[in-house]
């Protein structure tokens, strides 16, 4: 673990008496993320996770901890399958950042083929990734306290001005890309006229949510909303759905929906068409979009690999990765 990270006497000396226990704090680095950072904070027979921003991000607001801390703490009541919040801590001087504490969630993340503990029965993984969803978008956002949580209309536009601006503080840092501004170009062309508007999470996909070891998958917790807001919820299924390769398809990321056994994603986005009445017709535009967020939200992570201020391996693979995400991005486009 870094210590630029997280300074463990002075963690320590600010958890002592905020959680139950006594005796020092165990902190261990959780590596496979690539967004916020992540700690697993063990006391005793006690855990919590830790989450903090990463250092020297080039785009803050896609790595917003209090942002995160409150939808948590929003839905703890309600049937979304969240982790709960524990506390929030906005003084920078404990850690160098803000962070917050959330329960722990024992169970798996589904990256790999080896993270799998089911021999059968996958189709249940999608069905229960797109049941969750479902009710992500079901809830009474004024009863939980989040009807303020964001500005539900106008909502596409700001996505496309919002990542373009961030697509422009990586320039000085990175390069151009000229498929990721013809991307911007097509999808402010061919925007299509949002619905009634939902809680969305932002970064909704499989490796951000947490299945139970047992007998048949069950979906039992989502991960990672620093992203949420209120808005558009054919975002939330047009990321999924970008993220959900199927077996005949060559894909730059996220291989493992490949494998036999996964519903295809024409069947999860028909699930969840079927469950909610939404029409999905002009689901390839979100798709695309998707695309291209990913892009620029993985050409800032270049950005910080460039200037030396993450040491993860992954981020070195970006010079090739985000223009291969947009050459994506067009070929969907491409299909409407």
């Amino acid at each position: 673990m870094s210590s630029t990270l997280v300074d463990v006497a002075s963690l320590t000396d600010y958890l002592g008496d905020r959680l139950p226990g006594e005796g020092p704090f165990d902190v261990e680095r959780h590596r496979a993320g690539h967004s916020n950072e992540t700690f697993f904070v063990r006391r005793g027979p006690d855990a919590w996770v830790l989450r903090r921003p990463p250092a020297g991000a080039f785009l803050p607001s896609a790595h917003d901890v209090a942002r995160e801390y409150r939808v948590l703490s929003a839905l703890v009541r309600s049937p979304v399958r969240a982790p709960a919040s524990v506390l929030m801590c906005e003084d920078e001087s404990v850690i160098g950042a803000p962070f917050y504490l959330m329960e722990f969630v024992a169970g798996v993340v589904i990256r790999e083929a080896d993270d799998i503990p089911w021999s059968e029965g996958l189709k249940r993984v999608g069905e229960e990734l797109v049941d969750a969803l479902v009710e992500l978008h079901a809830t009474d956002v004024q009863a939980c306290g989040l009807a303020d949580f964001g500005r539900p209309s106008g909502y596409l536009e700001r996505q496309l001005r919002r990542w373009a601006g961030q697509m422009e503080l990586t320039l000085p840092f990175t390069r151009p890309v000229s498929d990721l501004e013809r991307v911007g170009e097509w999808l402010r062309d061919n925007r299509p006229r949002s619905g009634p508007p939902t809680l969305v999470h932002g970064d909704y996909k499989l490796d951000n949510v947490m299945f139970l070891r047992g007998a048949a998958p069950r979906l039992t917790a989502i991960l990672d909303w620093e992203m949420s807001t209120l808005g558009d919820p054919l975002a939330d299924l047009g990321w999924m759905a970008s993220f959900w390769r199927d077996a005949d398809e060559l894909r730059p990321l996220n291989s493992v929906t490949g494998l036999p056994g996964f519903s295809a994603r024409s069947e999860l986005i028909e699930r969840y068409s079927s469950s909610t009445g939404r029409d999905v017709g002009a689901l390839d535009w979100y798709e695309v979009l998707a695309t291209w967020k990913l892009a620029i939200l993985l050409e800032g992570s270049y950005a910080r690999h460039l200037a030396g201020a993450t040491d993860d391996p992954f981020f070195a693979e970006m010079e090739h990765l985000v223009p291969a995400l947009a050459r994506r991005a067009l070929s969907i486009a491409g299909r409407s």
